[in-house]
């Protein structure tokens, strides 16, 4: 095997994650880009993900949902709609 290197800029901080989770896969980041490169060889297909930023509106909703939890501040679990739209209208 003829090996080359390749040399690209990353965040400090993606890199780090990025081989956190490399190394709880048993691998390393060269393995896994090196498959990944052949991936987009073998499908000719570049997949690209990128998670949305939650806006700040979501992420206090969100935080509030999670303080109701763990406070218990919980509606019932309802077997059906009847049920539920009865508890509603109490």
């Amino acid at each position: 095997m003829n090996n080359t290197v390749i040399s690209v800029k990353v965040d400090k901080n993606v890199k780090k994650s990025a081989q956190e989770v490399a190394k709880s896969a048993g691998l390393n980041l060269s393995t896994i880009i090196n498959s990944y490169l052949r991936q987009i060889i073998a499908t000719r297909h570049i997949d690209i993900y990128s998670p949305e930023q939650m806006s700040p509106n979501l992420e206090k909703l969100i935080s509030k949902l999670e303080t109701d939890l763990k406070k218990g501040n919980i509606s019932s679990k309802y077997s059906n709609v009847d049920d539920f739209i009865a508890d509603l209208k109490n």
